[in-house]
Order: C-alpha cells, then structure tokens, then sequence
C-alpha cells in the first residue's frame, strides 16, 4: 500500500466517455422497491449511450420496459495498490430497445458474461456524465 498524497481532479464530459468507453464492465444503479439496488454489468458505449443486456424475470427490465426510468451507471478502473485511476457515472433514463435489427446488432457486439439467456437490450442516455481522475501529487 502507497501513502502517496493524491489529487482529485474532474473530467470534462468527454474525458469521462472516452474513459466509459475503454472498459466493459460497470454498475447499475436503480430503484426496487424503494431501495436502492446495484447489479454488475458488462456495457458497450454507442456514442454517447451505454448498452447493456439482460433477462427475462430481471428487476431493471420491469422497471425499462413500463415507463423508461432513471438510473445511474458507474465504471472505473482504480489501481488498489497505489489507489490512482477515475470513476465515471452516467445519470440518465434507461429505455429497452425494441427494434428486432438494433436488438439483433446489440446482440453481436456485446456478448453476455454468464451463462444465461440474455434477450433485453438497454439502452442508458447519458443525460448527466461526471467523472473524477485520481493522480498522485507532483
């Protein structure tokens, strides 16, 4: 472990998106019964929206599917030695593709992690994108 003094230092919109965009793997955030719930995922970022996968009988699928709702999506790469690196979220309405062609694309390009049907496609618009960067102090 590293006592390094380290700085706190905010991406700009677009920094945070390249970030997003270099990692696949993140966190959902969303409501479920009034309590907050957190599912890790893998994503693929499509211009400015993050696309995810998931199943039938999924919590974040009911909520999508009814009216479109608000969640957060977070990814980072954080080094645990010597604790540098960024943390980006994502705050916007989350939305199922329903479009059998995008659906079909989706399905291509991003590839499920477990061994599970995963038939739901979402979509995250990037309403609201901040990030962070920590960097060791010169």
């Amino acid at each position: 472990m590293t006592t390094a003094a380290r700085q706190i230092r905010d991406l700009s919109r677009e920094e945070a998106l390249d970030r997003l965009g270099s990692i696949s793997l993140g966190r959902i955030v969303f409501t479920r019964n009034a309590l907050p719930e957190i599912r890790p995922v893998n994503h693929l970022l499509d211009g400015h929206t993050v696309i995810i996968r998931s199943h039938l009988g999924a919590a974040i699928v009911s909520a999508a599917a009814e009216r479109g709702v608000v969640v957060a999506y977070e990814a980072d790469n954080l080094d645990p030695v010597t604790h540098l690196g960024w943390s980006v979220i994502v705050t916007g309405t989350a939305y199922l593709i329903r479009e059998p062609a995008a659906i079909a694309h989706y399905q291509q390009r991003l590839r499920p992690w477990i061994a599970r049907d995963m038939d739901y496609v979402i979509a995250i618009g990037a309403d609201l994108v901040t990030g962070i960067e920590l960097t060791a102090i010169r």
